[in-house]
């Protein structure tokens, strides 16, 4: 059988929700899998790479935010449109004027496998949108897993300030029970309606959405593999032009603000953590939520 008949399959009878846990268990575990991940649960993580995770999350989420505000009359994504409880891309400029200051968005580095995610999320929001909700899905239920464990892993690796900066991704201040609003989610998800060959597709795309992420840790495993200059991985800078998907090749935007970054804060802090030490920890929590992959 092939993949579309096997995802044909999966979804005739299932939920929307449990369709697509199975449907993307496989690359699931494949992109916890990656160098970069193995690596992260190890603790061999500096302050360097944690930047260029962070990085890539603005552009990955200011593109999937834009593409959900087009969308969130849809009849396809309406009830799992939460921007109060769930949209990103105000944290993370946060966290990105702390770690960068003020000069944040021509510094952030964005990887060919970043722009090709971008890209993907734009084609989405304006010519399949019925898909987009594939891509909410991987992204912030898998935030909703393990987000404030990581946070805590964060501050104590590369020794951020106990009271949060740097850290505003993960925290989802709106939501007062992760468990219970996962289930709120999964059952707005499943009210979608949809027929099957719609389905299969959504299936589809989520497994897209995980294979562009697996592009995007072996993107960043090769940056931290790179020379630094002053504490700063020597990677090309986007072009400093708005997204759009039928034109360009990557988003940027213009806003600048927040407080310039410290010379400590600035450094790249190598932090190499025994594995031994660390493994009661890691082992509670799937590292890739440093990207948006949990258990989902």
């Amino acid at each position: 059988m092939d993949t579309q008949g096997i995802l044909r399959a999966e979804s005739t009878l299932e939920d929307l929700s449990e369709a697509l846990k199975k449907a993307t268990k496989d690359v699931h575990v494949q992109a916890e899998n990656t160098e970069f991940m193995r690596n992260f649960q190890k603790g061999q993580v500096s302050l360097g790479d944690f930047k260029l995770v962070m990085s890539s999350l603005y552009y990955i989420y200011e593109a999937l935010e834009e593409e959900i505000e087009r969308n969130k009359e849809h009849p396809a994504f309406t009830p799992v449109y939460f921007p109060v409880e769930l949209h990103r891309r105000a944290a993370l400029e946060e966290d990105l004027q702390y770690f960068y200051g003020p000069s944040w968005k021509q510094e952030i580095p964005c990887p060919e496998a970043t722009r090709r995610y971008v890209e993907r999320l734009h084609h989405v929001g304006q010519q399949e949108p019925e898909l987009l909700v594939a891509h909410a899905y991987t992204r912030y239920l898998g935030d909703l897993s393990g987000g404030q464990v990581l946070k805590k892993i964060a501050q104590k690796v590369l020794h951020l300030p106990a009271s949060g900066e740097g850290l505003a991704f993960f925290s989802f201040d709106a939501v007062s029970s992760a468990t219970k609003f996962k289930q709120l989610y999964r059952s707005r998800m499943n009210s979608i309606e949809m027929d099957d060959s719609t389905k299969v597709r959504i299936l589809a795309e989520a497994k897209t959405a995980f294979l562009l992420n697996i592009k995007v840790f072996e993107a960043l495993q090769e940056m931290a593999s790179r020379p630094t200059q002053n504490g700063h991985v020597t990677v090309e800078k986007p072009e400093p032009q708005k997204q759009d998907f039928s034109k360009t090749n990557g988003p940027t935007s213009t806003k600048e603000t927040g407080p310039k970054e410290s010379k400590k804060q600035r450094e790249q802090l190598t932090v190499g953590v025994p594995f031994l030490r660390w493994v009661l920890i890691f082992s509670g929590a799937a590292l890739a939520v440093a990207v948006g992959l949990y258990t989902l």
